[in-house]
């Protein structure tokens, strides 16, 4: 397992507001298992998920990221090119419903040196009601 540096990136586009963008640097962990990369990291008070353990699972093609903590059974969501999820998301104000469909996801992480940056792009549906068009950039330093 090899200590790492994280910046986290997500924008956000619903119907005609104009982008909202995130972002946020932690620390983290780095590991390879069975042909998948795993990083680990600790949500803060600035991704309004203090307290959530996020594990993101991923290889060239995919990611899959799940959070947990100890105020419920957390959420998971998954990121394959051209492929829809369903799940149920827990957020501040409570539980939703959400759908993704994957436009993109571009895995640039070089396993030697272990940085890199993962991009997703895809499309999201919160609670049949919102949707929008996000960007997640993964860099890894």
């Amino acid at each position: 397992m090899k200590d790492i540096t994280i910046k986290i990136t997500g924008k956000q586009c619903f119907d005609d507001v104009e982008e909202d963008q995130m972002e946020f640097i932690t620390d983290g962990r780095l590991y390879e298992k069975n042909g998948f990369c795993y990083l680990i990291y600790d949500e803060s008070e600035i991704s309004g998920l203090e307290g959530l353990k996020t594990t993101l699972k991923f290889d060239d093609k995919s990611l899959k990221m799940k959070r947990i903590g100890s105020n419920g059974p957390g959420t998971e969501l998954y990121f394959e090119e051209g492929k829809r999820f369903s799940s149920v998301y827990d957020t501040p104000m409570g539980p939703m419903e959400i759908e993704v469909l994957t436009r993109s996801v571009k895995n640039l992480m070089d396993k030697e040196s272990s940085k890199g940056k993962i991009d997703i792009e895809y499309d999201v549906s919160l609670g049949g009601v919102a949707e929008g068009k996000n960007k997640l950039i993964i860099d890894v330093m």
